[in-house]
C-alpha cells in the first residue's frame, strides 16, 4: 500500500474550504525528529480557486448534521454563529403547498414519544376529529411548537435530565462567511491556497488519470486525488472525465431561481391565513424578523425561501421556466420581501440530478459538481458534508480500488435518490390545480421507489427508514401529514389500547411539550443573550 502525498482540491467556495477543513484536520500530523532530521507528516492539502469565478450560495439554511461536521473540526459553537452571522433553525414552514391555504412545519427532532412498538401519530391518526385531543399535529413536536411560538434554547449543562437535550436543531448562516471562516481554520492547519483560474487539465496517456492542472499563470499543480469543487461546470468529473449526467427535471420541473438578500422591516409582523395556519400564531411584534425557521412559500410556478441571518434575510424564488418567465419570477420575488433588497437580484440557472458516476479514477465531485438538488429541504451543504465523511470512510491509496470506487459511487446513488424522492413527494402530494404547473406536479408519474412508499402510507400510516436513508420517519410522516396525505386507516394494533389510555397519553404529550417550550426565550433574545454577531 503507497499512501497518497497531495491532495489537491479544485474550487473553493463551501464545498471546497469544507473538504480542506475536514481534510486537514483529519489528516494532521505533528512535526517531529527523525535521525537528527526535521520531518513533518502528514497529507499535502492545496486548494485551487480564481477570485475572478463567483459561487452561488445558495445554500444558507442546513439540517441537524451540520452539527456533526462542525463537532468534528471542534469549532466553538458560539464562534461560529457570530463569524457567519448565524440564527438557529428548528424546521422549515411549507405555505400554499398541499393546497392554497395550508401550512405546517416540518420540524427537526422526534415526533411525540413512541407507545409500546408504535409511533405516536398512529394514535392520533384514530383520535383525531373525536374532541378529545388537538387536531393541530405541531402539537406534537417539541421544534414545531416552538418555532410556531419563535422560541429557542439550547441544553445548559444544569439541565442533563430536561427534554431540551432531546431538541434537535441546525442554523441559518452566511455561507460565504462560513467559507471564509473554513479557510482561515484550514490555512492554519497547512493547506496552500493557490489563486488563479485553471485552463488546461493534463491527464496520463496510460489510463487517464489526472496527473496535474495548469493555470493562467502557467504554474502547474500536481496532485494524487483531485477533489472536484468547481461547481455546477464540474471541471474535472465532467469536462474532463465526462462521468455522465442523469436529469430528473421530469420529476423536479424548477430549473431556474432568482436569489435576492433584503434587511429587515422594523416591527414587521410574520402573518398566518388559511384554514390549516395552527391557531397559535407566531408573535406579532416579532421586531427582528428572526424567526427560528426557514420559510418555503409556494408559488404559481415553483416557491420562495425565506432565510433569516443575523444581518440580513436571504430570499430565492425557485421556479420553472416552462410555467413562468425569469421577469414575471424576479418581479414575485422582490413584490414579497420583508424589506429593502440590499442587492440586485441573481439568476441561477440550473438541471436537478446527479452525476452518473460522482468518482470517476482518481477524481472525486463534491458539492454542485456531483449534482444538483434543489434547496428544498436544506439539503446542498449535507450533501457536501455527507460525501466528505465518505471520501474519508473510503480514503484511497495509489492503487486506488475500483472495488472502493465503486461503492463510494453506490453510497452516492443511494443518498440522491432517496433525496430526490422527499423532494419529489413535496410537488407529487398536493391538491392544488389553480396553476398549470402545480397541475402537472399531481398528476406527474413518479418513480417505483417513491409511488411504494406512498401507497404503504396511504393503507394505514407506515413508514419505514431504509437503511441510512437521510430523512427518518419523522420528516415523512409531518411531510406527508402536512400536505393533506392523511392515511385511511391507521395500524390496528392501536385498538389493543383502551380509547382513554391513548387520550391520555396524547394530551400528556402536548401538555410537557407546551410547559417546556413556556420556559423558552423569544429565539431573537437568546442570540442577544449568548452569541450575537
Amino acid at each position: 500500500m503507497t499512501p497518497l502525498r497531495k491532495v489537491v482540491i479544485v474550487g473553493g467556495g463551501t464545498a471546497g474550504w469544507m473538504a480542506a477543513a475536514l481534510l486537514s484536520k483529519l489528516t494532521r500530523q505533528k512535526a517531529g525528529q527523525k535521525n537528527g532530521q526535521a520531518y513533518e507528516r502528514g497529507l499535502e492539502i492545496e486548494l485551487v480557486e480564481s477570485e475572478d469565478i463567483g459561487t452561488i450560495g445558495v445554500g444558507e439554511a442546513t439540517i441537524p448534521a451540520i452539527k456533526r461536521f462542525n463537532h468534528l473540526l471542534e469549532l466553538d459553537e458560539n464562534d461560529f454563529i457570530r463569524a457567519t452571522q448565524a440564527t438557529f433553525k428548528l424546521g422549515i414552514e411549507f405555505t400554499d403547498w398541499g393546497h392554497v391555504g395550508n401550512s405546517y412545519i416540518h420540524g427537526f427532532g422526534k415526533i411525540g414519544q413512541d407507545l409500546g412498538w408504535l409511533r405516536m401519530h398512529q394514535y392520533w391518526l384514530k383520535m383525531r376529529g373525536t374532541g378529545q385531543v388537538s387536531d393541530v399535529f405541531a402539537d406534537y413536536s417539541i421544534n414545531t411548537a416552538a418555532a410556531y411560538e419563535n422560541r429557542f434554547m439550547r441544553a445548559r449543562d444544569d439541565m442533563k435530565a430536561s427534554p431540551f437535550n432531546d431538541i434537535a436543531y441546525a442554523y441559518h448562516f452566511d455561507a460565504g462567511l462560513y467559507a471564509r471562516y473554513l479557510r482561515t481554520y484550514a490555512e492554519k492547519l497547512g493547506v496552500k491556497r493557490t489563486e488563479g483560474r485553471i485552463v488546461r487539465v493534463n491527464q496520463r496517456s496510460t489510463d487517464g488519470f489526472i496527473e496535474s492542472v495548469r493555470l493562467e499563470s502557467g504554474a502547474v499543480v500536481p496532485g494524487d486525488l483531485f477533489i472536484d469543487c468547481s461547481g455546477m461546470r464540474a471541471l474535472l468529473i465532467e469536462e474532463t472525465l465526462g462521468s455522465g449526467f442523469e436529469d430528473w427535471s421530469h420529476w423536479l420541473p424548477c430549473d431556474r431561481a432568482i436569489a435576492v438578500p433584503c434587511g429587515f422591516r422594523p416591527a414587521q409582523a410574520i402573518s398566518r391565513t388559511g384554514s390549516d395556519a395552527p391557531a397559535r400564531l407566531p408573535n406579532a411584534e416579532l421586531a427582528s424578523g428572526l424567526t427560528p425557521y426557514t420559510r418555503s412559500i409556494a408559488r404559481p410556478a415553483g416557491w420562495q425561501w425565506r432565510i433569516p441571518l443575523q444581518h440580513r434575510i436571504g430570499n430565492g424564488h425557485v421556479f420553472s421556466s416552462r410555467f413562468m418567465s425569469e421577469d414575471e419570477a424576479t418581479a414575485i420575488l422582490m413584490a414579497n420581501l420583508d424589506g429593502d433588497a440590499l442587492a440586485e437580484p441573481r439568476v441561477i440557472r440550473f438541471k436537478t440530478g446527479k452525476r452518473r458516476k460522482v468518482w470517476q479514477k482518481n477524481v472525486v465531485a463534491v458539492g454542485l459538481a456531483s449534482g444538483f438538488m434543489e434547496p428544498l429541504e436544506s439539503t446542498s451543504i449535507q450533501m457536501v458534508q455527507s460525501a466528505l465523511l465518505r471520501i474519508v470512510a473510503l480514503f484511497p491509496d495509489m492503487s486506488f480500488a475500483q472495488t472502493q470506487i465503486d461503492a463510494y459511487n453506490t453510497q452516492s446513488d443511494f443518498e440522491y435518490t432517496r433525496i430526490r424522492d422527499f423532494l419529489i413527494a413535496h410537488y407529487k402530494v398536493t391538491t392544488r390545480d389553480d396553476t398549470a404547473m402545480w397541475r402537472f406536479c399531481r398528476d406527474m408519474d413518479v418513480p417505483e421507489t417513491l409511488r411504494a412508499r406512498l401507497d404503504l402510507w396511504r393503507r394505514a400510516g407506515r413508514y419505514f427508514k431504509d437503511a441510512d436513508e437521510l430523512f427518518a420517519d419523522e420528516s415523512w410522516i409531518q411531510v406527508l401529514i402536512g400536505q393533506g396525505l392523511v392515511p385511511d386507516s391507521y395500524d390496528p394494533f392501536v385498538d389493543l389500547r383502551p380509547d382513554e389510555e391513548a387520550v391520555k397519553y396524547l394530551n400528556d404529550i402536548k401538555t410537557v411539550i407546551a410547559k417546556c417550550v413556556a420556559v423558552m426565550p423569544a429565539h431573537a433574545d437568546y442570540i442577544e443573550a449568548t452569541c450575537k454577531a
